[in-house]
């Protein structure tokens, strides 16, 4: 049987991030993903960053991704196409690659950065071709170079929605108009004011009542919605489209943690159900480590300083770092972190992430 010092499951943000961190201190590291492409959403991502130069504002996503995967190749494997389908208490993880082949790797520490999936949301005609997420349209666009339709209609005003119409526009295709059931804008205001520029019309308090099609979407129903959420009766209108975006969130992606038997908490407003951990990532299950979006939806900035840490705190219980340097520099990690969850946007995940933490190190002092 094949062995590693850490296997990574996920190389997106967090787990190329986790890889470079434990693979530059020594560690033999397998980093495992489903996808053919490494990197996850930064591929996907043509706006530039904003913040700090410490969180690389002013590069634009594919390029950090680019960046962080030449770092990451000369420091860990990295196998595509293979899908985790068990992880077992020695650590053993079962994977099929290719779709075909069935390979175990045992290893001595795991770290989990599956990510998030898009939300859903049901309407008559949401199952007719054109009617799909938004991360799609952006992988349709971004990495394809494919306008799904000239006219679309986007759900949600979260900064998914918020950044993926203007990157409709960028692509040359129209948004007639952004969809928010709630009263106020989720997303960021500057993310909100480039598009109220860019002519698109957002309506709040308003959601799609059905799709109008019989082989594709041509089209769809809004309506307005009361203080109840319940449609108000006559406000009905028609918005033409060839397509309809969803961007209604993002689930962290639990399964592989819960297959583990890491300790699960529901904390809403960071995505869902998700690992509770301590402040080095560490789960309830000692030696597996869950980093990114799978611990509470937030940006890519702070996935890739939550990899880091995992990365660091795997290194450190195998002996490749001592625990001085390793403290210096988990507290590096951790005062960007701080800095990334202040604010208006931020200071709520900071006392969200907090609850989960104190929960992790709760459990480890018991």
């Amino acid at each position: 049987m094949r062995q590693a010092d850490i296997i990574i499951v996920g190389a997106g943000p967090a787990g190329l991030s986790a890889a470079v961190e434990a693979g530059r201190l020594g560690a033999q590291v397998v980093v495992v993903d489903e996808n053919a492409k490494p990197g996850g959403q930064l591929f996907k991502q043509i706006h530039k960053f904003f913040g700090s130069r410490e969180h690389l504002a002013g590069i634009r996503g594919f390029d950090i991704g680019q960046e962080l995967l030449a770092q990451a190749q000369p420091c860990a494997q990295i196998k595509l196409n293979s899908t985790v389908y068990a992880i077992y208490p020695d650590k053993q993880v079962a994977l099929i690659a290719d779709g075909v082949h069935q390979e175990t790797i045992r290893a001595k520490k795991v770290i989990l950065a599956a990510g998030a999936s898009e939300n859903v949301l049901a309407f008559p005609g949401s199952t007719l071709p054109g009617v799909m997420s938004a991360g799609a349209v952006q992988t349709m666009m971004n990495v394809y170079q494919v306008l799904p339709a000239e006219e679309i209609l986007m759900i949600g005003s979260g900064n998914v929605g918020l950044i993926v119409s203007y990157q409709i526009v960028q692509a040359g295709g129209k948004v007639n108009a952004l969809l928010e059931a709630a009263p106020r804008i989720g997303g960021y205001g500057v993310h909100a004011a480039k598009i109220s520029r860019a002519g698109i019309p957002i309506l709040t308090r308003h959601t799609v009542q059905k799709v109008l099609g019989e082989e594709h979407v041509e089209g769809a129903i809004v309506v307005q919605l009361d203080d109840n959420v319940q449609p108000v009766p006559g406000s009905e209108r028609m918005i033409a489209c060839g397509a309809i975006a969803i961007a209604v969130g993002l689930t962290p992606l639990t399964e592989l943690a819960h297959l583990a038997g890491c300790q699960l908490t529901f904390i809403s407003r960071l995505g869902g159900m998700l690992p509770v951990h301590d402040d080095n990532m560490e789960t309830t299950v000692p030696g597996i480590y869950a980093a990114g979006d799978l611990t509470g939806v937030e940006e890519a900035s702070s996935a890739m300083e939550e990899g880091r840490l995992a990365g660091i705190a795997a290194a450190e219980a195998l002996g490749y770092i001592d625990a001085g340097a390793a403290a210096k520099r988990k507290a590096q990690v951790w005062e960007r972190l701080h800095m990334l969850r202040s604010g208006d946007f931020g200071s709520y995940r900071r006392q969200m992430k907090e609850e989960v933490i104190e929960k992790g190190r709760i459990f480890h002092a018991i």
